[in-house]
């Protein structure tokens, strides 16, 4: 069974999943009952129009993201995680029975006071969510319970939105909101208290309680890690993308697809059901670990699937839209046109690969941000998504002030979702790099990898392997759950594309003493100082590609780093590569496309670390021989 599915018997990750659940569904019953309760019935309680209500909800529920996330972040660090849960759950409690008071009293100040509340409450909740994962979930587990909790936030987001609109428009719907709103508070609660205790990260930590400089503070910690803020970055930009679709389907569903109210619902569903299909499949397509390569992937299919949703809408609307005076077309007639399931269908690849997209951004940031800083970060996170979700607003509702129509404003996401995408893969290549060495084996190759338990998750150690292929480098790097510098042939990067490959992933380039010794001495240096900093270093003590398949005599190379470096050495070898297309089997490498095929079976096998004093040469050259075994 799926590792994501297996957690959900596991009591570290399943009171904390529907704690979760019932939270983002009771928050979206009660803002989308408010929304609509304006909508239609604005006149019973003010002068203003329901235009400018319905925008002052939405700000209202966002506006405490940047007030108290900032502190927020500081007392997730300082305290015990399931304690501050239980509390914001209570909190939860108090702020729904005051809005089940404003309902009964129809006053509209209290229902917008209390939805202000609600997102104080989701905006104190947001950091202990994320930073309790890592305290519960081993690394493996991160990228599947990142994708339970992505994708049960989205159908609870659909639930909620639907459950409030249909109860809100019930007879003596404020009171069924009422009862609702307070059941899931309450089950919140009793779900929360399964959850298990999650140590203070830095119970010595004094609270900042001024928001403004706090905040900034927070943006700084966010700053610490590169790879980190700019994942902080690419969760924001989606969070803008987002913002921008869900905030046009109403317009999008009346003007362009000429429908009625079921339409923006069922739009609404398919880009949800969209998200949470996404996020699952990352789990099988990550292999158990957090695979930013990803990333890209999901980059590119948010641009491609946002260019032809605009390209697919003018089918069969006007350049000017539906008429204003046309009859809504009921759900049944929409889905009649063969042009709507084309509008459909793009909006569920969005969301498939926005999931794709989202979690294992949230993953890293969890994986790689430092434990005492966490939840900071997090709420740093949070801050910058309220912030870009505001501005996509605001370019939203310029640009069609400005006479572009909903599908262009669809066009000018996807393009601006290609230029941030070039910006942050130029700025960290890691995600580029991860992305080309997945595609190749998902594409090329079908990788098992066992025994990876035996690479140390953190520290220094040397990994020795055969080399069969050209891409021997590649598949290891896939398999693994941490970066890795390889020791190559300078040879190597005369090839354009492998020399940008290892170039990025700062492999060292190494030549015989013989042949360049300012360039074997240099090399020497570069992997102690890689050690030294509790780096990974792999080398293929071959020296060469084999020739004929078998493993040849290692050379003493090892030897050396470890009399300067005497950490553990773990021995591996790759299966099923030799006759394939980057092998030298019948003569010269790549010369003969596609040799065998498509999606060939190829394996990783990894055995228990030697210390340095046992991992001679011909030690790991037997070990290595013993691992792979009769194939090649």
């Amino acid at each position: 069974m799926s590792h994501q599915f297996a957690l959900m018997r596991q009591r570290r990750f399943l009171p904390f999943f529907f704690t979760q659940f019932l939270g983002a569904f009771n928050d979206n019953v009660y803002k989308n009952a408010l929304v609509v309760l304006l909508t239609f019935q604005a006149a019973r309680y003010t002068t203003l129009s329901p235009g400018i209500l319905v925008n002052l909800c939405a700000g209202l529920f966002i506006l405490p993201f940047f007030l108290f996330s900032a502190t927020a972040g500081q007392i997730a660090d300082k305290y015990e995680k399931s304690r501050l849960i239980r509390f914001t759950k209570l909190l939860e409690i108090a702020i729904m029975a005051l809005a089940c008071v404003a309902f009964a009293v129809e006053s509209l100040a209290l229902m917008l006071t209390c939805l202000f509340l609600a997102g104080a409450q989701a905006s104190l909740f947001g950091p202990v969510k994320y930073a309790i994962l890592p305290q519960h979930l081993h690394e493996e587990e991160l990228v599947g319970g990142n994708a339970l909790v992505e994708s049960g936030t989205f159908i609870a987001i659909l639930i909620g939105t639907l459950a409030g609109g249909l109860l809100v428009a019930m007879e003596h719907g404020t009171v069924w909101v009422s009862v609702v709103v307070m059941i899931l508070a309450v089950l919140g609660y009793l779900a929360c208290r399964g959850i298990p205790a999650a140590p203070a990260a830095a119970p010595a930590l004094r609270i900042n309680w001024n928001p403004l400089t706090e905040t900034w503070r927070n943006l700084r910690f966010t700053r610490g890690n590169r790879s980190v803020f700019l994942a902080i970055l690419g969760i924001s930009w989606f969070w803008f993308y987002g913002a921008v679709f869900l905030s046009q389907f109403p317009a999008y569903a009346k003007d362009v697809l000429g429908g009625d109210e079921n339409a923006v619902v069922t739009l609404l569903a398919v880009f949800s059901i969209g998200i949470g299909i996404g996020s699952l499949l990352c789990e099988r397509l990550s292999t158990g670990h957090v695979e930013i390569g990803l990333v890209p992937f999901g980059s590119i299919g948010l641009s491609l699937f946002a260019l032809d949703l605009w390209w697919a809408s003018p089918v069969w609307a006007s350049p000017a839209g539906i008429s204003p005076t046309a009859a809504a077309a009921p759900i049944a007639e929409l889905l009649a046109r063969a042009g709507t399931w084309r509008v459909l269908f793009d909006l569920l690849a969005i969301g498939i690969f926005g999931g794709f997209y989202i979690v294992p951004l949230y993953a890293l940031i969890q994986s790689r941000s430092e434990p005492e800083h966490r939840s900071r970060i997090i709420a740093g996170n949070n801050i910058l998504n309220a912030l870009f979700m505001v501005v996509a607003a605001g370019m939203g509702a310029g640009l069609l002030a400005a006479g572009l129509n909903v599908p262009q404003l669809f066009l000018v996401t996807g393009l601006l979702n290609v230029a941030v995408a070039v910006y942050i893969y130029t700025l960290v290549p890691e995600f580029l790099l991860r992305f080309l060495v997945w595609l190749l084996v998902h594409s090329i190759y079908r990788l098992r990898v066992q025994g990876m338990h035996h690479v140390p998750a953190k520290g220094p150690a040397v990994l020795v392997c055969n080399h069969v292929s050209f891409v021997d480098a590649l598949v290891i790097t896939a398999a693994s759950p941490r970066p890795i510098r390889f020791v190559m042939h300078h040879h190597i990067f005369r090839w354009p594309l492998l020399r940008f490959l290892f170039r990025e992933s700062r492999a060292i380039p190494i030549a015989s003493p013989k042949v360049d010794p300012a360039m074997a001495a240099r090399a020497f240096d570069d992997i102690a100082a890689a050690l030294d900093a509790g780096e990974l270093i792999a080398i293929f003590p071959e020296g060469h590609l084999t020739e004929d398949g078998e493993i040849d005599t290692f050379r003493p190379g090892v030897r050396r780093i470890l009399e300067r470096n005497p950490v553990p050495v773990v021995p591996m070898a790759l299966r099923g590569l030799w006759g394939s297309f980057f092998s030298r089997k019948g003569g010269k490498a790549m010369t003969r496309p596609l040799r065998r095929g498509l999606f060939n079976r190829i394996e990783l096998v990894c055995g228990e670390a030697l210390a340095a004093a046992d991992a001679t040469p011909d030690a790991l050259q037997r070990r290595v021989a013993e691992l792979r075994g009769a194939q090649a």
